[in-house]
């Protein structure tokens, strides 16, 4: 059941409600009262804040970390500071800081630094054998590490053969600090002037031909003196050039010449 008692109000009386001065009153009266709320909040945030005063982050970029500190403490500042390794930058100095200078923080407050560390971290020397000296450069650039001395030595390959550290040789995973310079040895790819000469008397042609493709030279003539019956048992009697107590060594590539005999090796030369 319904309660008949309820009365509805025309809208057309609500709207002349709206019209009256006593709804403006109390509309302007809330509408004044949720404003000064919110200005009373906004300077007492303020206040309690400090909003707009404080003390201004002196410039700490650059200087010692000693003088840095000082700085701090004389204006009443905290600090903590981090380290970085920087190879162009002298150990000790300010690189960054937090917050910026001449930003305006309240007093007590912690300021980051991040200063240079002085003692390099030690890093693993890569694997070069395989690289030419440009690549050498750059693999040792992201190692964080630098080409010192570069020298050359006979050889075939044009790669990295070498790599020394404070004249010793050093080999890859060899730990060494970051920032470090490191010298280079390297093939000049054209391999030796100058080859030793082999001494072939006595040995097999065969293994005397081997012998003279291995060491850089190449075959010469081959004379064949007195009766040849086996031509698989055939032995070097004489060679030219030959090692003599004053010539030991020949140019790359000398074409040695053989004079063979029927027969076997008789000796093993070393």
């Amino acid at each position: 059941m319904f309660d008949t008692n309820i009365r509805i109000v025309p809208m057309s009386k609500f709207y002349d409600y709206l019209k009256t001065r006593s709804f403006a009153n109390h509309f302007f009266g809330a509408l004044g009262a949720v404003f000064a709320v919110i200005l009373i909040a906004y300077f007492s945030l303020g206040y309690y804040t400090r909003h707009g005063t404080g003390v201004p982050v002196p410039t700490l970029k650059g200087l010692q970390v000693d003088r840095a500190i000082q700085l701090l403490k004389d204006q009443g500042f905290d600090y903590q500071i981090d380290s970085v390794y920087v190879g162009d930058q002298d150990p000790g100095t300010i690189v960054e800081q937090d917050p910026d200078p001449g930003t305006n923080v309240k007093a007590n407050r912690k300021i980051y630094l991040t200063m240079v560390t002085r003692l390099a971290p030690p890093v693993a020397l890569p694997d070069l054998q395989q690289d030419n000296y440009m690549e050498a450069v750059a693999t040792l650039s992201n190692y964080g590490l630098k080409v010192g001395d570069t020298t050359t030595k006979p050889d075939i390959a044009n790669h990295v053969l070498e790599v020394r550290f404070s004249g010793q040789l050093i080999i890859p995973g060899t730990k060494i600090p970051k920032g470090s310079r490191v010298d280079l040895v390297l093939g000049n790819g054209a391999g030796a002037s100058e080859v030793d000469i082999p001494d072939l008397t006595n040995q097999d042609l065969d293994a005397a031909k081997f012998v003279i493709k291995n060491s850089g030279l190449s075959i010469g003539t081959i004379t064949y003196e007195g009766t040849i019956t086996d031509s698989t048992n055939l032995m070097v009697k004489a060679q030219f050039p030959a090692k003599t107590d004053s010539v030991s060594k020949t140019s790359l590539g000398t074409r040695i010449n053989l004079t063979v005999i029927q027969g076997k090796k008789t000796d093993v030369p070393n």
